[in-house]
Order: structure tokens, then sequence, then C-alpha cells
């Protein structure tokens, strides 16, 4: 257990704030993380619902875009204002803060984007 403990690492300092469990370096300056690719999607963007691990608040998952951090960001911002809502941006997936899937969908089809609804 004690091994087990040790081996663990730092995983946040007061200092520099959230550490990579990897290369145990500030999130900011991470080595490993620029090389973790999203993998390669289908060309289709799933938008679904979920309210798993969020205390029974609903949001809206936007999954399969193949856009650079920037530009997801960028589309995550719109997305959020054309909703009224807050959310964020994580791992190449966009949160939007509540049920506003079909909403979403008809954004993202006025982009250009091949959209399905996932989930039930």
């Amino acid at each position: 257990m004690k091994d087990k403990l040790l081996s663990s690492g730092l995983v946040y300092s007061t200092d520099s704030g959230r550490m990579c469990p990897q290369c145990r370096q500030p999130q900011a300056q991470c080595s490993c993380r620029s090389a973790v690719k999203r993998p390669a999607g289908d060309g289709i963007v799933r938008v679904s619902r979920q309210t798993k691990g969020r205390a029974g608040k609903g949001v809206t998952l936007v999954k399969g875009l193949a856009l650079d951090d920037a530009v997801l960001n960028a589309l995550g911002k719109q997305l959020k204002t054309a909703c009224g809502s807050g959310g964020t941006v994580k791992d190449g997936v966009i949160e939007v803060q509540g049920d506003h899937v079909e909403r979403v969908m008809d954004m993202l089809k006025v982009h250009g984007h091949t959209v399905k609804r996932a989930g039930g």
C-alpha cells in the first residue's frame, strides 16, 4: 500500500496548480500533453444530453468535431451564446449547460456539419 501511495505522484500544487500525472509538470507546461491527440472521428458530429455525475443537472454534449482547440473554443462560445447558458470545452467535447440538443443541432447544421442525435 505504501508503494502505491509513493508512485501515485503529485496531482496539485498550491504554487502552480494542477500537475500532469505523466511528466509531473504543471499542466500549463506539460511536455506530454502535446503528444496526446484526439482520435480521428468518422465525420459525424454527435449531440446528446447527459445528467450522469452532475447531480441531476442536464448538459448537452457535442462530440466528434475534428477542429483544433482554438476553433473548438470559439464554436463552443457561439453555441453557449446562442443557447443563453454556460458551459465548457473539455478534451474535444463541448458541454453546454441545459437541454439544448435541438438548438445546438440546428446551429451545427448551419455551420455545415453532419449532425446526429446520440442517446435516447
